[in-house]
């Protein structure tokens, strides 16, 4: 049931803060907002059969690929086995216990507890409404922090880089491993925010008759960035999820140039430092990412060199640029309607590719578990691998400390068709 003004209907865009009227949408499709394109909401064809199967599927894989070998490696006689528990171990006893912790957290324990969280929510569990609204709030702040997909990206560039020592073979619980990726991912997909809070809750009522087309701070209006549920400007806590707020991020600028700039002073120790020690035959070579980068090309691998080129020195470099640029842009002066479609376009290209640097500490973490053969060869990682992974988290809080919604303050209103609609 809708509140009054029918507050079902309307909804603040959360990139732009455009206020927008839903329109009824048919089961496979989306309404995105008329003005910069963000997907508002999708109504989903079997919206708790879809996500129900695809999470207890992704949870049976996850089982699975813990059970069993996941890779092995043969070289001059020698071979070495792993399964995924045994990557955190061998981290731990190299005094890594850091990386370990990150490699649990991100690749098993967030997506793990993601999915649970979506049979919960979704199903009808008798569980209190608080502890719901609790579960909801963690679901969708986790979402950004499950990496199980770059783990295996990681894997992949491992095989590469192992190749030229030995044989490398996959384990019984490589092929779960990758169907857990992708059923994850497909479950996270098929959730949409605004159904499942419409689940978990009522939208709370208008504060005022909503006028379309208009932003919300020029209302009077802000958006719960947990439940997207429409509140006046000076109601801090959400009535549906409890979830305080501001019409805008308090010191959105000034907490995202911070981050930025303490991850950039580690980037120079992290690109300077060691990544890896490799010892061979009884001699420790130390590599560098880029040192790394240029092994891999002097070897003739050309497409791995180029992932990690773009995964570990491009992507973070063009992100602290692309941040810097966006929070220079925010704070500036009015600019064309064009110039902030075109910042709004570099602000999602940096929120998704932020998190896929962390390839190359999945690959290092891959490595000094698997090769593991005495005086032949052995791989170690090294402090720049931690500074890295430092790095990478540190920027992905600047991009979600920033606020996108303040490069549109300044466009002066237009009129805009309704929202959008596609077929999924």
């Amino acid at each position: 049931m809708c509140s009054s003004h029918q507050a079902c209907q309307w909804m603040l865009c959360p990139q732009c803060d455009l206020m927008t009227q839903l329109p009824d949408l048919k089961p496979g499709t989306k309404a995105n907002c008329p003005r910069c394109e963000t997907t508002l909401t999708t109504n989903w064809q079997e919206p708790q059969r879809r996500p129900t199967g695809y999470a207890l599927a992704a949870l049976f894989m996850l089982v699975l690929a813990n059970l069993f070998p996941f890779v092995n490696m043969h070289v001059a006689g020698l071979s070495s086995e792993i399964t995924l528990m045994r990557i955190p171990q061998v981290m731990i006893s190299e005094n890594y216990s850091s990386l370990a912790t990150l490699f649990l957290l991100f690749v098993q324990a967030v997506p793990a507890v993601c999915m649970v969280v979506i049979l919960l929510l979704i199903n009808p569990v008798s569980l209190p409404l608080p502890l719901k609204r609790s579960m909801a709030r963690v679901l969708f702040q986790l979402k950004s922090w499950g990496m199980a997909e770059i783990f295996l990206a990681g894997v992949l560039v491992s095989f590469v880089k192992l190749m030229a020592y030995g044989d490398i073979g996959i384990g019984t619980s490589f092929i779960p491993w990758c169907l857990f990726c992708l059923l994850q991912l497909r479950a996270f997909q098929c959730v949409d925010r605004r159904w499942l809070w419409g689940h978990i809750a009522p939208v709370p009522a208008l504060p005022a008759r909503p006028i379309p087309a208009i932003s919300g701070i020029q209302q009077g209006m802000r958006s719960c960035g947990c439940c997207t549920a429409v509140l006046a400007a000076d109601q801090f806590t959400c009535p549906r999820c409890g979830t305080g707020g501001y019409v805008r991020r308090r010191n959105s600028l000034q907490w995202t140039m911070a981050l930025l700039l303490t991850s950039f002073l580690l980037y120079i120790p992290a690109n300077l430092l060691p990544i890896m020690v490799t010892e061979a035959l009884g001699n420790k070579i130390t590599s560098t990412i880029m040192a790394g980068v240029v092994l891999l090309w002097s070897d003739g691998s050309y497409p791995v060199a180029l992932v990690i080129f773009i995964a570990s020195i491009m992507v973070p470099s063009l992100k602290m640029l692309a941040i810097v640029w966006l929070c220079w842009d925010a704070n500036g002066k009015s600019k064309p309607y064009q110039d902030s479609e075109r910042m709004h376009k570099i602000y999602e290209v940096v929120e998704f590719v932020g998190r896929w640097s962390m390839i190359d500490v999945f690959v290092i973490a891959v490595l000094s578990a698997l090769v593991r053969m005495g005086q032949l060869m052995s791989i170690y990682p090294a402090t720049g691998a931690l500074l890295f992974a430092v790095v990478v988290i540190l920027t992905m809080f600047a991009a979600m400390t920033f606020d996108p919604r303040l490069t549109w303050d300044r466009v002066r209103e237009k009129s805009l068709e309704e929202p959008s609609i596609e077929g999924k």
